[in-house]
């Protein structure tokens, strides 16, 4: 099992892990609304695509900090995801959605860690930064989840929410409009948390390419 163990390690160290949580993040991100919209087993798919992004982050640092943050974080999101669709009346929404923030976070500070770890510069580092990118824009849509569900408002326009995991289609189609400032219209922010998520998203949107580039290629020129 030990050895199971690190050369699961090994692989998420290693720079061709970048294009397997591509993969899952492309699901996350553009697949799986469509699927939501369309079956109803898009909230389970939903469920073990972000279960399985924040498990990863457990075997991507040899930090025994963050692995143990990240553990303890999977684990109480792991714990909340089961007693709501468990057979009992308890339900942690609000905090099952920080916890997956938290763990957003943490996971984002992992990649950018695994992305500048040294000064090599290939193709996979390339879809490190579009990964980190997509998990800003992941993380955009559980704030929103938990803005609603404290609020009772986040976005509006043509748009009928939930309250449930079926919305994060509209979350997260809002987040990624935001994130690369694109902001069709259809959908808006309504209240002043929701605007100000959107903003700070649109910011990050502007900086993000314009400092990973750069440090790429400072990178690459103090390489050369």
């Amino acid at each position: 099992m030990r050895n199971l163990i690190r050369q699961f390690q090994s692989y998420w160290l290693a720079d061709a892990s970048f294009v397997t949580l591509l993969i899952i993040l492309i699901a996350a991100v553009f697949v799986l609304p469509v699927i939501m919209e369309i079956s109803g087993h898009g909230v389970l798919l939903f469920n073990i695509l972000l279960l399985a992004v924040f498990f990863s982050g457990i075997f991507s640092t040899r930090s025994v900090a963050l692995i143990s943050v990240s553990a303890i974080l999977f684990g109480i999101h792991l714990t909340l995801r089961l007693i709501r669709f468990g057979e009992n009346p308890y339900s942690f929404f609000v905090l099952e959605n920080l916890i997956g923030i938290a763990n957003a976070l943490v996971f984002i500070f992992i990649n950018l860690r695994l992305l500048f770890r040294d000064q090599i510069v290939n193709t996979y580092r390339i879809v490190g930064a579009v990964n980190v990118y997509l998990l800003l824009a992941l993380m955009g849509a559980l704030t929103l989840e938990v803005i609603h569900a404290a609020t009772g408002a986040s976005i509006g326009g043509n748009v009928v929410l939930s309250g449930t995991d079926d919305d994060y289609a509209h979350f997260i189609y809002f987040s990624l409009a935001s994130l690369t400032t694109v902001g069709f219209g259809d959908i808006y922010a309504v209240s002043t948390s929701a605007r100000m998520l959107a903003t700070f998203l649109s910011t990050l949107g502007v900086l993000f390419p314009a400092i990973v580039i750069a440090r790429l290629v400072g990178l690459a020129s103090s390489r050369s």
